[in-house]
């Protein structure tokens, strides 16, 4: 599904990234880890468009991602969640994730401002595929509560349903149970796995918590300072000398 070779992103004097090179299956869920400042948030951000690579390639489904528009990475079935939740805190729960799905609307602005029939029943259909997934994430009786306030655990439930209101077959998820507790955390586990399934969705996650990595992936891909050390199963990954070392600082 997704082809990266000698990903290369430089800020200034600085290289984020150095010929980095993975490949993503169709279905699997890939964890892509490493210390903080490897690299890793820069390479979701040259996938979604949001950063200009400086050399290398990204193949999506046979095509060139890199191509591609930021505002048509959506439409060709990408969708991601933030370190930092991108959520509207003033929105209800259910307009956060009627966000997502804007790219499926049809409706032009005349038509939207005369509020023709055809644009009703878009909006009660769109209204519905976002109550449907409020229900999968257990999140039905907040959907009209305004995101603000709402435990943090459940903001990061909120914007995995935003981000699979834009029917997704690609879900790229940044540092989904950073700041939860531990029940939180098996929860949102078992929660990816459901979702990988149910919606045939392929993931790639960029996380630290080493339990959550290693019990939800197929496969994980470390970075250290922008550059890929390994490459395996999570297992062999978890073993090898130049991760400990990138997260201890001395040899294994």
């Amino acid at each position: 599904m997704l082809e990266v070779r000698d990903l290369t992103v430089r800020f200034g004097g600085i290289t984020a990234l150095d010929g980095v090179g993975f490949e993503v299956r169709h279905g699997e869920t890939v964890g892509l880890i490493g210390p903080n400042g490897a690299g890793k948030t820069t390479l979701f951000n040259c996938l979604t468009r949001r950063y200009r690579a400086d050399a290398g390639t990204v193949r999506y489904q046979g095509a060139d991602l890199l191509a591609v528009p930021p505002h048509a990475v959506a439409a060709l079935g990408i969708a991601r969640t933030f370190q930092n939740l991108g959520l509207f805190p003033r929105l209800s729960v259910r307009d956060n994730v009627l966000v997502g799905a804007h790219h499926h609307g049809r409706a032009g602005f005349l038509s939207a401002g005369m509020r023709l029939p055809g644009v009703r029943r878009e909006e009660e259909r769109l209204r519905a595929e976002a109550d449907g997934l409020l229900r999968r994430l257990d999140l039905a009786h907040v959907a009209g509560h305004p995101a603000a306030g709402l435990p943090f655990g459940t903001l990061k439930r909120v914007e995995l349903a935003r981000a699979l209101a834009a029917r997704p077959r690609l879900l790229l998820l940044d540092e989904p149970v950073n700041g939860l507790n531990s029940a939180e955390v098996a929860e949102f586990a078992g929660t990816l796995r459901a979702v990988r399934d149910d919606f045939e969705v392929t993931v790639v996650v960029v996380e630290h918590h080493m339990g959550f990595v290693m019990g939800t992936c197929d496969r994980v891909v470390c970075l250290d300072f922008g550059r890929k050390i390994a490459e395996g199963s999570p297992a062999e990954v978890q073993q090898n000398p130049a991760v400990v070392e990138a997260y201890l600082g001395t040899p294994a």
